[in-house]
């Protein structure tokens, strides 16, 4: 069994897809592929069933079913991280439950939307920790431009200060650098207990997040070696060199960012890079053009000219 996740967890928790055959059943196949693939980029850890898993379009037998497959294929050679959020507390529990029974590290829970005062999100955390249950080590997804939501650093701080299990802030605020320097300065304190800090927005501020002090990315990019190198990088104190890293993919990572278009554009070069039989989204979900189609062939290129000649 893997290490539970806890306040000091850091490097790259690579958020994985969820492959789909061309008829968007799961494949499972594909799945075992996808999975030797991240474990030999380097990741530090798995998060799954999240929205770039899509979760939503899952029924619940497909996401356990999905999830157990998963952390039998890893075996507990890294931490897996469940996305379990939705409107029913029982039904996150049964989901909880099962997967940490399967030997899951913990799960990410992000708030309900019209959560919109510090009251509301402070008793929806308290019940979903006592739901739970205390054995059950959660990370808190901080991502307004999906929920509606908007935590303040006081917030975050008096929800880990308060709920003992809220060990992880998945952060993705954005504006958000000034939001991430201050969470970190103000916990890890007499007290307020230290919370491990990933950053998301598909690693678009990397650079910046981990000069600021975060611990590491939870993210997609269909690049997971870049989030690995430029993480270990600025952990041995190179810190131009990681930002030299990530200046080349930087192109790339834009690209994907594209709202509502960059999951298609993750799955297709997944695709492209052989992790994956098919880049699938399952109905309704985007496509790409023929057009979009050679734009990235065109990025693609670019990046491995750009990477050769860095070395």
């Amino acid at each position: 069994m893997s290490q539970l996740i806890n306040r000091y967890s850091e490097g790259v928790f690579i958020i994985s897809a969820t492959p789909f055959t061309e008829n968007g059943e799961l494949d499972l196949s594909s799945t075992d592929s996808m999975v030797d693939f991240y474990l030999n980029s380097g990741v530090s850890g798995m998060t799954i069933l999240g929205i770039m898993g899509e979760a939503q379009k899952l029924t619940a037998a497909e996401s356990l079913k999905f999830a157990n497959h998963i952390i039998s294929r890893v075996g507990g050679r890294i931490p897996i991280v469940v996305g379990v959020s939705g409107a029913s507390l029982d039904n996150m529990k049964r989901l909880s439950q099962s997967v940490m029974d399967a030997g899951a590290s913990g799960v990410m829970v992000a708030p309900m939307p019209g959560l919109c005062t510090e009251t509301k999100l402070d008793q929806y955390y308290k019940q979903v920790c006592h739901a739970l249950g205390p054995e059950v080590p959660i990370c808190l997804q901080d991502y307004p431009q999906t929920t509606g939501v908007q935590f303040s650093v006081e917030t975050i701080l008096k929800l880990t200060r308060e709920n003992e299990q809220i060990v992880m802030l998945k952060h993705e605020d954005w504006p958000g650098l000034t939001k991430l320097s201050r969470v970190r300065t103000e916990s890890d304190t007499s007290s307020t207990p230290r919370m491990s800090i990933l950053v998301g927005n598909a690693a678009l501020f990397l650079p910046q997040e981990l000069q600021r002090g975060a611990d590491g990315a939870m993210t997609g990019f269909a690049y997971p070696e870049m989030l690995v190198q430029v993480v270990n990088l600025h952990k041995a104190g190179k810190v131009d060199l990681a930002e030299d890293l990530f200046d080349a993919y930087l192109p790339m990572v834009r690209y994907e960012q594209q709202l509502g278009l960059g999951l298609a554009i993750r799955k297709e070069i997944l695709h492209r890079r052989g992790v994956i039989k098919s880049p699938k989204v399952r109905s309704p979900g985007p496509s790409l053009t023929k057009l979009d189609h050679t734009e990235l062939t065109r990025l693609m290129d670019r990046l491995e000219t750009k990477l050769k000649e860095l070395h």
